[in-house]
C-alpha cells in the first residue's frame, strides 16, 4: 500500500504569518506519527486534477488572499468533493474571498480578531472526535480570537470559544462561537481550526493532539 502523503500550502499574497515554518515542521511530525509524508509548496499549480490526485489530503496552513487561479480553484473543488480530504488551520478562514466556493470549504469566512493573543477559555463540543479526545472539558488557552461572518452550516462544531473569558469587543458573536469543526463536503472530509496563530502552539502538546486529530479526521477511510 502506498505511503499517504500530505499537500501542504502556505502561499500568502496577504498577511503573513510568521509562524507558518513552524506550522509545516509541526505537521511533518505530525504526519511522521501517521505514516504519513509531507510536500510543502508555495506554487499553487499544484492544484492540478493530476497533482493533487498523488496527496490524501491538502492542509492549509495560514494562506491569506486570494491564492489560486481560476483553474486551480476547480481543481481544488473537484478533489475535495470527489474524496480529498481538506485542512485549514488559522488564517486558512481569511483566503480566496473572491471564490463562493471557498467559504463552504472552509465553513466561515474571517471577520477579526481582538488585537493580540490573550487568553481565554474554550470549551470543547464533541469529546470523541480525533481532534478533542485527548482536550479536558474546558481548555485554557492563549491566541488570537477569531470572530467569524456567520456560524458554519452543516458542520460538527468540535469547540467553542467562550467569549466571557476574553474581550471580544466589537467582535463578539454570542454563543455560540465557533472555533473548530469538521464536515463532510459529499465524498470528502474538511476540517477547520481557527487556532495556531503563533509559532509555539505547534511546541505545544494539547494544541498538537488537536492538529494530528484533524489531520486523521480527513485521511480516507478504508
Amino acid at each position: 500500500m502506498a505511503t499517504p502523503t500530505f499537500l501542504v500550502f502556505t502561499k500568502t499574497t496577504g498577511f503573513r504569518h510568521d509562524s507558518i515554518p513552524a506550522g509545516v515542521e509541526a505537521v511533518r511530525r505530525l504526519a511522521a506519527d501517521l505514516g504519513a509524508e509531507v510536500e510543502h509548496t508555495e506554487d499553487a499549480a499544484v492544484h492540478d486534477p493530476v497533482e493533487l490526485a498523488r496527496f490524501a489530503a491538502a492542509v492549509w496552513i495560514s494562506p491569506s488572499g486570494d491564492v489560486l487561479g481560476e483553474l486551480e480553484r476547480a481543481a481544488l473543488a473537484d478533489y475535495v468533493t470527489g474524496g480529498g480530504g481538506w485542512v485549514g488551520v488559522h488564517a486558512a478562514s481569511t483566503a480566496e474571498r473572491s471564490w463562493p466556493f471557498f467559504k463552504e470549504l472552509v465553513g466561515a469566512r474571517f471577520a477579526g480578531h481582538p488585537p493580540g493573543c490573550t487568553p481565554g477559555e474554550i470549551d470543547v463540543r464533541i469529546a470523541d472526535h480525533p481532534a478533542t479526545a485527548h482536550l479536558p472539558k474546558r481548555w485554557a488557552w492563549t491566541d488570537e480570537w477569531y470572530s467569524f461572518d456567520e456560524r458554519p452550516q452543516n458542520v460538527e462544531v468540535l469547540l467553542e470559544a467562550d467569549e466571557t473569558t476574553y474581550e471580544a469587543g466589537d467582535l463578539a458573536m454570542g454563543s455560540p462561537h465557533p472555533l473548530a469543526w469538521h464536515r463532510r463536503l459529499e465524498a470528502g472530509q474538511c476540517f477547520y481550526t481557527a487556532l495556531g496563530h503563533d509559532a509555539s502552539a505547534y511546541e505545544d502538546e494539547d494544541f498538537l493532539g488537536h492538529l494530528a486529530g484533524g489531520l486523521r479526521s480527513v485521511l480516507p477511510q478504508g
